[in-house]
């Protein structure tokens, strides 16, 4: 109950003006493009996944990609795949920094446009590329995957969100153009569980959230779910303190992160620790779990169990 309070402290609203004028982008550069490609963080599938792409998209093909996926556990992005796959979702995980499953998502891309550039053949119109539209939250990696397709660094990248502010079309190769659009959250983080996630993960700026509560939490997280790593990275001994600040405070301790006289260097160790998870050295994570379809089946069968009961109860009354 504490660590729930605790994340509903943790208020995080972070939309600044350009993402509206984005939204409209969006809306209005539909019509331009035969797919979209939305671009989740497999650490965190449901909390990066915008919950107003699917009303601005409409019914355009989307093919969903779990980017970074080097940083997330394996078995748990190979359930995320299978769990879209039984919703019928087109599905890839990448790694758009060493360009692992890259021709998977452009063979996707591709079949996803088929029927579009069949019935422009069809009409005797000239072929055209394929023509895709980017989107997702802020450091996702958009630019990143886009310099991947094409080889070259052509769209400015940074470890941090904002990063990409206007539209910009990039052609990969003769059958396909790539329309990148800025990052878009969306106004209010409804569910505080998600907020963490984004704050953890960096997809929000640093600066709009408490970052001593954000590591409570996050060391809390760590200690309960993750000990080993703790222990094997910073040299620590099991079990680990109960608290999550003095296991903060051994881990500043090992790594040197101290003021004059020996205080601990709380800004500093947050920062470690905190860059540590976000780029792999702890190891790979996932944050949202997917069900897998035995657990889906049992609660789907709760549920009528319950809608049985309830329908029975009425009929007694």
């Amino acid at each position: 109950m504490a660590e729930i309070e605790k994340k509903n402290n943790l208020t995080i609203q972070w939309f600044p003006g350009h993402m509206t004028k984005a939204q409209r982008m969006i809306k209005e550069n539909l019509k331009l493009v035969d797919v979209v490609i939305e671009l989740l963080d497999a650490r965190i599938p449901v909390s990066s996944s915008n919950p107003m792409i699917g009303s601005l998209i409409e019914n355009k093909p989307k093919v969903i990609v779990l980017n970074k996926a080097d940083l997330a556990e394996e078995e748990h992005t190979k359930a995320w795949i299978a769990c879209f796959r039984r919703q019928g979702i087109p599905v890839v995980a990448i790694d758009s920094m060493t360009g692992k499953g890259i021709k998977q998502l452009i063979a996707q891309v591709e079949k996803l446009a088929a029927a579009k550039i069949n019935h422009l053949k069809a009409k005797g119109i000239k072929v055209r590329a394929v023509r895709a539209m980017i989107l997702g939250i802020p450091n996702v990696g958009k630019s990143s995957l886009i310099n991947r397709l094409q080889g070259s660094a052509v769209v400015k990248t940074a470890d941090k969100p904002g990063v990409t502010r206007g539209k910009q079309w990039i052609k990969i190769s003769k059958t396909l153009e790539l329309l990148d659009t800025p990052g878009v959250l969306w106004p209010k983080f409804e569910d505080p569980e998600k907020g963490f996630h984004l704050a953890v993960s960096g997809a929000i700026n640093d600066e709009v959230y408490d970052g001593e509560l954000l590591m409570e939490l996050f060391v809390d997280y760590l200690r309960t779910e993750y000990p080993d790593r703790l222990a094997a990275r910073y040299k620590l001994t099991l079990p680990l303190p109960e608290t999550g600040y003095e296991v903060l405070e051994a881990i500043a301790r090992k790594r040197g992160c101290l003021r004059a006289g020996g205080k601990i260097d709380d800004e500093k160790v947050r920062r470690l620790l905190l860059t540590e998870f976000r780029s792999g050295k702890l190891g790979g994570f996932t944050l949202d779990k997917c069900k897998s379809a035995v657990e889906e089946k049992a609660e789907e069968k709760t549920e009528e169990a319950v809608s049985a009961e309830c329908a029975m109860t009425e009929e007694t009354k």
